[in-house]
């Protein structure tokens, strides 16, 4: 149980987000639930808009810094530290790195829908088109956002704890769904051969 448990942890990445993830450190989940409810609420349900809060923190930030630095002119104190703010090249050139290889994959599933041909590919994109219409229409996006950062902070401890039966599980339903997925693809090439030959 100790390898799948560090296969789990290496698999999201071994780092300090892992160890959120999987509740490691406590009391840095806790206060990631509490920040993403608080958010949550605040943009959600207390009405307000995410550039009103992000201009209004911003003003204050302006306003802190701007009295910090003439009263420490005025009383003979240090400026406010502030660090030097500008993106390094490192941090582009890596999302940049990232960005590419999603594009590349999205760009790998186009040509084989509309050059391979790929029927089960094309499938499968499609359901998954349609399971997001579908979330999407009973959700906004920022509740969608919201599930998805509570369902990555709650299930994660729970299906490193049982992943045994959830492998297992989750095992079954992809051999099912792929039976049912090749009957649905040998079907529409039986059907297209068939206009063909007529």
């Amino acid at each position: 149980m100790a390898t799948s448990r560090r296969s789990l942890h290496a698999l999201l990445g071994g780092g300090a987000v892992a160890d959120v993830l999987l509740w490691r450190r406590r009391n840095v989940s806790a206060a990631a639930v509490v920040g993403v409810t608080a958010v949550w609420f605040l943009f959600e349900r207390a009405g307000y808009s995410f550039p009103s809060v992000i201009a209004n923190a911003l003003l204050l930030l302006v306003a802190i810094l701007f009295f910090w630095a003439k009263s420490a002119s005025l009383l003979n104190r240090p400026l406010p530290p502030l660090p030097k703010l500008e993106v390094s090249d490192v941090v582009v050139e890596k999302a940049a790195d990232q960005a590419l290889v999603w594009i590349n994959r999205v760009l790998a599933v186009g040509h084989d829908i509309a050059i391979k041909r790929d029927r089960s590919v094309f499938i499968k994109v499609i359901l998954i088109l349609w399971a997001v219409s579908y979330i999407g229409m009973l959700f906004n996006f920022l509740t969608l956002i919201y599930i998805g950062v509570m369902f990555s902070l709650l299930v994660s401890p729970l299906y490193e704890k049982y992943q045994d039966h959830v492998d297992e599980k989750i095992g079954m339903a992809h051999s099912v769904l792929s039976r049912h997925l090749d009957t649905i693809v040998s079907k529409t090439g039986q059907s297209t051969k068939q206009k063909k030959t007529e």
